[in-house]
C-alpha cells in the first residue's frame, strides 16, 4: 500500500498500482527474486516487451487500462481509437490547457506528474533513496566534477507511475546540453522496489543533461528508466533555447522517475512538500505546477 499526499485536498490517498499483485510477488518472495535477477531485470525483458507495446495488436490492452485507472480522456490530443499501439497510447500528448504552467517568473514548477520527495542542503555522498537506503551523486551520473557543484544544494525526486503522463518538461528558460546515456539493469522504481534493491537508481538504465536554465542556475536532470520501459526518448535539440514548460522527452511503458538537482542557494521549497518528503511521504503534482519559489523572491 503506498500512501502520498494530495495538495488539492490537504488529505492522504492510497496509489492504485498497475501489476501490484505482480510486483509485490516479485520484490518479495524468494521465487519472484530470483526471476528478477535472472530475467525481469535485464534489458532483453524489457525490450521484447516494449516491442509488443509498439505493435498494433497491443491497442486491445488501451480501454481496460483507461477504465481501470478511470483516466481523463477528455485532456488528450488524441482520442482513444486514434492510439496506433498500447505505448502510442501511453506516451500520449495533453491538449495546451490541460496543464497550466504557472508562468511567474518567481516560481519553480513541477517537470512532469507524479509523486515528488524534495530535499534540500543534501549531502552528495548520502542522497535519499528511501529511508535506510542512501547512493551518492558520484555513483548516479559517473563524474565526480559535475556532481561536486550540487552539495549542500536540492535534490528533487518525482516517480512518476504507470498511470500518469509520461512526458517531461523544462522548468525554465535556457539551453540544455548533450545528453549522457548510462547502461544499467531495469528495476521497478515504485517504492516496493526502492526498499529491496540498494542503490537502486544507480544500478538502473539512466541519462543525464546540464539544464543552463535562465534564473534556476545549472539544473541536472537524470531520467532513470525502469522495469518494461523499452526507451528513454530525448526531444530536446540540445544547446537550442526552451522556453519554460517546452517538452524535454518521454518515456514509454513502465514506470519511471526523474532526479533534478539545484546548486546551492537556488530555490526554496513549497513547505507542505517538504513537511511530507520529511515523514517519508510523496506529494502529488502535476506538470506545471508551483512548487517552490526562486531564492531572493520568497
Amino acid at each position: 500500500m503506498i500512501k502520498y499526499y494530495n495538495r488539492k485536498t490537504k488529505d492522504y490517498e492510497i496509489e492504485k498500482v498497475a501489476g501490484e499483485k505482480y510486483l509485490n510477488w516479485t520484490y518479495s518472495s524468494p521465487v519472484g527474486m530470483t526471476l528478477l535477477e535472472a530475467l525481469i531485470k535485464k534489458k532483453a525483458f524489457s525490450s521484447l516487451y516494449g516491442w509488443y507495446l509498439d505493435r498494433g495488436l497491443s491497442k486491445r490492452k488501451i480501454k481496460n487500462f483507461i477504465n481501470e485507472f478511470n483516466l481523463d480522456m477528455s485532456i488528450t490530443e488524441k482520442s482513444e481509437k486514434d492510439y496506433t499501439s498500447f505505448n502510442d497510447f501511453f506516451y500520449r500528448k495533453l491538449k495546451a490547457h490541460a496543464r497550466p504552467i504557472d508562468i511567474n517568473k518567481n516560481s519553480v514548477v513541477s517537470l512532469g506528474d507524479g509523486k515528488l520527495y524534495a530535499y534540500e542542503s543534501i549531502d552528495m555522498n548520502n542522497l535519499v533513496q528511501v529511508k535506510g537506503f542512501t547512493y551518492s551523486l558520484k555513483e548516479l551520473i559517473k563524474d565526480d566534477k559535475i556532481a561536486q557543484k550540487y552539495d549542500k544544494g536540492t535534490c528533487l525526486i518525482l516517480r512518476l507511475c504507470p498511470t500518469d503522463y509520461h512526458r517531461f518538461h523544462f522548468i525554465d528558460a535556457g539551453t540544455c546540453g548533450e545528453t549522457v546515456k548510462i547502461n544499467g539493469a531495469y528495476y521497478s522504481v515504485n517504492p516496493v522496489a526502492l526498499q529491496k534493491v540498494e542503490k537502486l537508481f544507480c544500478e538502473n538504465k539512466r541519462e543525464w543533461s546540464t539544464f543552463h536554465s535562465d534564473n534556476l542556475g545549472d539544473v541536472l536532470y537524470v531520467e532513470v528508466g525502469a522495469t518494461c520501459v523499452g526507451s528513454i526518448i530525448q526531444t530536446y535539440t540540445p544547446y537550442e533555447r526552451v522556453k519554460k514548460g517546452e517538452e524535454k522527452g518521454y518515456f514509454k511503458f513502465g514506470g519511471s522517475t526523474v532526479i533534478l538537482f539545484f546548486e546551492p542557494n537556488k530555490i526554496k521549497i513549497d513547505k507542505d512538500i517538504i513537511e511530507q518528503t520529511n515523514k517519508g511521504i510523496e506529494t502529488y503534482v502535476l506538470m506545471g505546477e508551483k512548487i517552490g519559489s526562486i531564492k531572493g523572491f520568497v
